[in-house]
């Protein structure tokens, strides 16, 4: 059995998903871009500030659920551009320090939503 979950402390789902869904012990988080929740507004600028936003965006998900960022085991890094891997990956470290880190996949990708530069989705253990 599965079991929706969203706050308003994160950007609304802009079409046919949730936040994330709890099943089978396991919490997913939809891929979250760079919105800021109270304006519905992007982040500008950097990827790595386009980042920072996506995951305290993950963090709200992560917190309206009882978990934080300890409880991920499987993150997903969607880049516009490549280049943008070392900046990314330093604010993706503030959040996941290497001895506890989650397993990662980081992929460049044609295009992501509403133009972004960084979007990431992650799955955590309850």
């Amino acid at each position: 059995m599965k079991k929706i979950l969203n706050t308003k402390k994160a950007p609304a789902p802009i079409g046919p998903y949730n936040q994330s869904v709890e099943a089978n012990g396991l919490l997913f988080v939809s891929g979250q871009i760079p919105v800021i929740p109270e304006t519905g507004e992007l982040v500008k600028g950097p990827a790595a500030d386009q980042a920072r936003q996506s995951l305290k965006n993950i963090a709200a998900i992560l917190e309206n659920a009882g978990l934080s960022f300890e409880n991920v085991v499987k993150t997903v890094v969607f880049l516009s551009d490549i280049n943008d891997f070392a900046s990314v990956n330093a604010v993706y470290a503030e959040c996941f320090p290497s001895e506890s880190a989650p397993a990662r996949s980081c992929v460049e990708v044609a295009n992501l939503p509403k133009g972004v530069a960084v979007e990431i989705e992650v799955i955590a253990a309850l």
